[in-house]
C-alpha cells in the first residue's frame, strides 16, 4: 500500500480532527497556521484521497450500559482464502463484536466483544461467535479496565 507524504500542515489537519472532529474550517485554519482555503483544499485532499475515511461521534459505552469487554482468540480448521472471507463477512455481521483483526501467531483471529455483562458475552460466544464459519476453538480474555482507548495515533 502506498503512503502519502504528508507535511507538516497536512499531519497537524489529522492530529487536530483526530482529537476535534467538529471543529470549524476558520478554528482549524487558525491552530494549524494556514488561511482557511489552502486548509479546506487540503482537508478536501485528505477526504479524497481516503486518508480522512470519515466523521463519526464517540460513544461512550459505559453510558450506553455496554461495561463488559472481552478479546476472544479464535483459530480457524483452514486457513484458506475462501476460509478467511466467508469468516471475515460473517464476523463483520454481528453487533457485539467491535474489531476483527487477522493475526500471525498461535491464533488466527482476535476478536475485541462488547457486551452488557458476563450472561450477555456468555449469549453472544454460544449463538453468534460459536457459530462462524470454519471456526474451530476460542479463547476468551475479560478485560478489566480499559487504560486507552481513543484511537488516535500519532501522525507526526
Amino acid at each position: 500500500m502506498d503512503h502519502l507524504d504528508l507535511d507538516r500542515f497536512d499531519k497537524a489537519i489529522l492530529t487536530t480532527l483526530a482529537e476535534e472532529g467538529r471543529i470549524s474550517i476558520a478554528d482549524l485554519a487558525r491552530r494549524i497556521g494556514l488561511s482557511k482555503s489552502p486548509t479546506q483544499a487540503r482537508l478536501r485532499k485528505l477526504e479524497r484521497d481516503g486518508t480522512i475515511r470519515g466523521y463519526r461521534a464517540i460513544l461512550d459505552p459505559i453510558q450506553l450500559g455496554l461495561d463488559h469487554v472481552a478479546f476472544v482468540e479464535v483459530k480457524m480448521s483452514s486457513t484458506s482464502e475462501a476460509a478467511l472471507a466467508k469468516f471475515n463477512a460473517a464476523a463483520a455481521s454481528v453487533p457485539e463484536i467491535e474489531q476483527v483483526h487477522l493475526i500471525a501467531g498461535n491464533f488466527d483471529y482476535l476478536l475485541k466483544v462488547r457486551t452488557a455483562d458476563m450472561r450477555a458475552y456468555r449469549r453472544v460466544l454460544a449463538e453468534k461467535i460459536s457459530t462462524l464459519p470454519g471456526m474451530s476453538s476460542t479463547s476468551t480474555y475479560v478485560a478489566m479496565e480499559a487504560v486507552k482507548e481513543d484511537g488516535l495515533a500519532d501522525v507526526t
